[in-house]
């Protein structure tokens, strides 16, 4: 295997497990998820856990990029796990929250931006 398959490799197994892992807590109905959905909406914890359900979403991103990956699924990627991880300072979590979470929207990024040289240069 080259070294190129194998960085592709590392990246789609990284956001795979990400997606994935918050995919099954979302679907699980993560409590504090439940009370920033509330914070955030004013809808009542029983909307917001229905809400919750767009962890689905989140799992089949990660099969998606499994099996294989589309760059505008990437890109979704990469624009939800900024919005998610942003989430933390805007129901007054803090930003260093965000920064921990950078991996979240940049892994995706650098998927797409991986996938697409590799393209462009076949």
């Amino acid at each position: 295997m080259t070294n190129s398959k194998k960085i592709e490799w590392i990246l789609r197994v990284g956001v795979a497990g990400e997606f994935l892992g918050h995919g099954m807590l979302a679907v699980y109905g993560k409590a504090d998820w439940i009370r920033w959905i509330s914070e955030l909406t004013g809808a009542d914890a029983g909307l917001a856990a229905n809400l919750l359900l767009v962890g689905l979403s989140d799992i089949l991103v990660a099969l998606i990029v499994l099996i294989k990956p589309l760059r505008p699924v990437l890109l979704w990627a990469a624009f939800w796990g900024f919005w998610t991880a942003l989430v933390r300072p805007l129901v007054g979590i803090g930003w260093l929250d965000f920064i921990e979470r950078f991996a979240n929207w940049a892994a995706p990024l650098a998927l797409y931006y991986f996938l697409k040289d590799s393209t462009e240069n076949k």
